[in-house]
């Protein structure tokens, strides 16, 4: 820490949102612990409560507390310490639960990498992590065999999707999957999770040194402002404050319920909000795999969970899904969707869809990034505006600067969304010059990270999201934000989803183009004419896109969200239906 950040005068912070929470609520002290205490805390209030449900198997919290210790303890006789790098490169499993609470009770950092990475990505990752050893599954193999030799890692710790099945599924498991994939050539640095636990396991290693909330704990990876892949390091500070940040706002949560862990373990929303906040309040996570759009409502009328969380193509594919007839969801207590935009119609929709299916829970929006550990924003009961991605969480606060000045701008005025918490990362590993652009110490003395998303703060404090400053088209001088064009394209009866990105244009410099997916049993031929009316009469002249093309569906990442690179890179043109 700088003389400058030791001296430097930190002015009150405006925060009109503040009074839609209690006064002891708004301050949250963030008690000197880990993640991994926060979990062993929860087993000494509800030692016989459910923490994982994986696939009809049932894990309380003495099972998982004693899986992580034994896991502690082999990779701390193997010589993994305090600051060393273990990637984690797995589904959504029990082992990525079990591993990751392991290194964090030994200090250890947990580098989160998405197994369907390319083999690109997953050296990058391990070269620029520096990582010790990578726990993969077995499934996968192929990707890692021929780039290990370039990275330092030592050992490969393999873990097949059936070592935590109930013995029938495992069974069934592995019998499907026999003969599909290669097979792993285990030695002594192919290793199996379980084989490596008892080789290292020494009943006389005393784990009983604690760490505390600023010691680095998770890498999750970002492109930034900027687009490149970046190594986000969080504290287990952050962590701690997003699981009592939840539980202030999540009131109706109790121990004992359950949350759908559909997002990721590699994505912030994913393992923070559906995976290690449940833990720390006696609730259970409901680990999905592999995730089939097409049979969502049957997993919600096997699970029954409490609450889900999702981005918004997750819950589109819902409300289109008619396996289970008279689906009764009254269980459902919240309803979160994150990650990107949730449109009016589409809000409207799932609304309509919980109501006639017995719940009393309303869809909500939140907002975050992986820098700010992702959640920063939620609207929640009745703390809620129609297209807001709700208030800022108590001890977080946000405000909405012109990007050139970095002054803030008037209530309504769309701006640059800059986030000031206790939850910032400390930064990006091994790069400080996108850290110090990232997190930046304004007049009022404190440090903001600069989102690079643009959006509008209303009196009461509520956040309207308005899209990535890169996806803001300019055309003729004008500001155009797609996602003002999309949700007035989406307000048509005959539309499903829109998505608009800007294309380069002679003289104008850039245009909107929209790509549109309609509702079932309609056809491009005959509505694209209406459309086309339809935004000239609702949409400023130089909003209307010049291109309308039409798809069965819109190309996602793997995380669920319309990829607009690829979006952006199509030539496609009118009824490319």
């Amino acid at each position: 820490m700088s003389i400058f950040e030791m001296f430097r005068i930190k002015k009150k912070l405006d925060a009109p949102w503040e009074k839609y929470y209690k006064k002891e609520e708004i301050n949250i002290k963030i008690p000197n612990i880990s993640m991994y205490d926060q979990v062993k805390i929860s087993t000494y209030r509800y030692p016989k409560n459910i923490a994982i449900f994986y696939e009809g198997k049932k894990i309380n919290y003495t099972s998982l507390i004693h899986k992580i210790d034994k896991i502690a303890n082999a990779f701390s006789t193997y010589g993994i310490k305090k600051g060393d790098i273990v990637t984690i490169c797995l589904p959504n499993i029990p082992e990525v639960l079990y591993t990751l609470y392991a290194l964090n009770k030994i200090g250890a950092i947990a580098n989160m990498l998405h197994p369907l990475s390319a083999e690109e990505e997953i050296r990058y990752s391990l070269e620029s992590t520096k990582s010790r050893l990578i726990i993969y599954t077995d499934i996968f193999y192929e990707k890692i065999e021929n780039i290990l030799e370039e990275t330092q890692v030592e050992k490969v710790l393999i873990v097949s999707p059936a070592d935590s099945l109930p013995k029938l599924k495992c069974i069934g498991y592995k019998l499907i999957n026999k003969g599909k994939y290669k097979k792993v050539p285990f030695n002594d640095f192919y290793i199996k999770l379980n084989k490596f636990v008892s080789k290292y396991y020494d009943k006389n290693n005393d784990l009983t040194k604690r760490y505390g909330k600023d010691t680095p704990a998770v890498i999750l990876h970002s492109g930034g402002t900027s687009g490149t892949p970046k190594n986000v390091v969080l504290q287990n500070r952050a962590f701690i404050l997003g699981s009592k940040q939840e539980k202030n706002c999540l009131k109706r949560l109790k121990p004992g319920d359950c949350c759908l862990g559909i997002m990721p373990n590699f994505h912030g929303f994913g393992l923070s909000v559906c995976m290690h906040t449940p833990l720390t309040l006696g609730c259970y996570t409901i680990l999905v795999p592999k995730f089939d759009a097409k049979k969502f409502d049957i997993l919600f009328h096997k699970t029954k969970p409490t609450c889900v969380l999702g981005v918004p193509t997750l819950f589109e594919a819902l409300i289109s899904n008619h396996n289970i007839k008279n689906l009764d969801l009254s269980n459902l207590k919240y309803v979160v969707s994150g990650g990107d935009m949730l449109s009016p119609s589409l809000e409207e929709n799932i609304n309509a869809y919980l109501k006639s299916h017995k719940s009393s829970a309303h869809i909500t929006q939140g907002y975050g990034l992986s820098e700010a550990l992702a959640a920063v924003c939620l609207a929640f009961d009745d703390v809620h505006k129609t297209g807001s991605i709700g208030i800022p969480f108590p001890s977080n606060h946000v405000k909405i600067i012109d990007q050139s000045t970095r002054k803030t701008v008037e209530y309504g005025t769309i701006g640059e969304i800059v986030i000031n918490s206790k939850a910032l990362m400390m930064g990006y590993l091994n790069d400080e010059a996108e850290t110090n652009a990232a997190l930046q110490i304004h007049e009022d003395g404190h440090v903001w990270l600069h989102t690079g998303d643009l959006g509008y703060m209303d009196k009461d404090g509520f956040i309207f999201y308005k899209g990535r400053i890169k996806r803001m088209i300019i055309t003729s001088g004008y500001n155009v934000f797609p996602s003002h064009i999309e949700s007035v394209i989406e307000s048509h009866p005959d539309v499903l989803q829109c998505t608009v990105v800007g294309v380069p244009h002679p003289y104008k410099v850039n245009v909107a183009k929209a790509f549109i997916v309609l509702k079932e049993g309609r056809h491009s031929l005959l509505v694209k004419n209406d459309i086309k009316s339809f935004c000239k009469k609702n949409l400023a002249k130089y909003m209307v896109p010049t291109e309308f093309v039409y798809r069965k569906q819109l190309p996602k990442t793997k995380l669920g969200k319309v990829d607009f690179q690829k979006l952006q890179s199509d030539i496609g043109s009118d009824d490319d239906e």
